[in-house]
């Protein structure tokens, strides 16, 4: 394990990559309520250069890193004087190595944390993800590298924290788990009649009914890839059989997540609906400190339901089975496909429904191969973006 899971109750030393977004902002609200814990050193955006630097100021930090190259010298105006800026996807992973840092916690959409992910765990960093992508992509190399450098993958999203905090200190290993259980809101057409999907418009699909997420990840859960996405990653973080991974709607969103036992026991994490209790778990893990977070008021919660996924009409959870179960490239080539669709969606190039069908034109063509290095993995994300392209072109808004 990493330095910073040996030091317990030492002040951690985080590079956030993804500072802007939700997650990122979470996080640096992590850092205000525990400042005697959690010390940022590092910050990195894709281009919103107005936010990073209003976040530099905030905390201080002396390192940062902007995907958009073009636009460094606009950040290096707004900076005080002597912040090290490191440009372009590279400067992502140079900054995931920097030498002071004990952790790196990557929360950057889509599969830019990828290359970063693994230069900070080759530099021995612990490494907090709050990127799906990462696991789902090149979950084989990234817990093979992982394990090699000695270090501790610790999940930032709330469902794969809940899983890790109930499976904390468990004895019996995964031997004795009988299945993992996700629990979904059921987004926001959860009830809508199959006959309307087709009719479902931007706006529509990013009225999460419980969180506030990006654009992105907020389409991913109306679609249900996003737990899709979620199954594989729990796949490669705990070490469990996809066919013993199973999902449940639950649209208060107030369990998290739960572990069945083999002898029907089950242990469920609950909590208000608020990213940074996964975000400071996390952070300050093994350790559970207070942190001002407004714990749950169960005489107030009233009712808590769960229903089972409607699987034929949102297809997205037996795609990431079939994904999972074959793995290889495949997995990659899910999540490519299902990015580039999106896309299309939000550029009103192709109906919600489409979305699924895109995602599963390209895996009926893809011929999988092992994901054995990173070239494999990036061949086929490739691949897999432009297969998906040429089935967006063939699909049209209007139907």
């Amino acid at each position: 394990m990493g330095d910073a899971v040996k030091a317990a109750g030492a002040r951690k030393k985080v590079v956030l990559l993804g500072s802007t977004g939700s997650i990122g902002k979470s996080t640096l609200e992590v850092a205000r309520l525990l400042p005697e814990r959690v010390e940022l050193v590092g910050l990195a955006a894709n281009g919103s250069v107005e936010a990073l630097a209003a976040q530099v100021r905030e905390t201080g930090v002396r390192h940062v890193a902007l995907h958009d190259a073009s636009r460094i010298d606009e950040l290096r105006a707004l900076l005080p004087a002597g912040v090290e800026i490191y440009p372009g996807p590279e400067g992502l992973s140079e900054l995931a190595t920097l030498g002071e840092a004990d952790m790196v916690l990557v929360a950057i959409v889509g599969t830019a944390g990828l290359q970063p992910a693994l230069a900070a765990i080759e530099a021995g960093k612990d490494l907090a993800v709050a990127s799906k992508e990462i696991l789902v992509m090149a979950g084989e190399i990234v817990t093979a590298s992982a394990a090699r450098k000695g270090v501790k993958l610790l999940p930032v999203d709330s469902e794969h924290n809940a899983i890790f905090q109930c499976l904390d200190g468990h004895a019996g290993g995964e031997k004795e788990v009988s299945r993992l259980i996700l629990t979904a809101s059921g987004g926001p057409f959860r009830n809508l009649p199959a006959g309307q999907l087709a009719d479902v418009t931007l706006a529509q699909a990013l009225k999460h009914p419980t969180w506030e997420m990006g654009r992105k990840i907020t389409i991913d859960s109306a679609t249900l890839f996003n737990k899709g996405l979620e199954m594989i990653e729990a796949r490669w973080l705990f070490g469990i059989g996809m066919e013993r991974i199973d999902v449940i709607v639950h649209p208060q969103s107030i369990v998290h997540s739960m572990v069945e036992f083999i002898d029907g026991s089950v242990l469920a994490q609950m909590s208000t609906t608020d990213m940074c209790f996964p975000i400071q778990y996390a952070l300050t893990w093994p350790e559970r400190l207070a942190g001002g977070l407004q714990p749950l008021d169960f005489a107030k919660l009233a009712r808590l339901e769960f229903e089972e996924p409607r699987h034929r009409d949102f297809p997205a959870l037996g795609l990431a089975r079939e994904a999972g179960l074959k793995g290889g490239t495949l997995p990659a080539v899910f999540n490519a496909a299902n990015e580039v669709a999106v896309d299309a969606f939000i550029a009103g190039g192709i109906r919600f429904p489409d979305i699924w069908r895109v995602v599963g034109e390209a895996m009926s063509r893809h011929q999988v191969t092992a994901a054995s290095s990173l070239e494999a993995v990036i061949d086929a994300d490739r691949w897999a973006r432009r297969a998906a392209q040429e089935a967006c072109k063939g699909r049209t808004a209007a139907g």
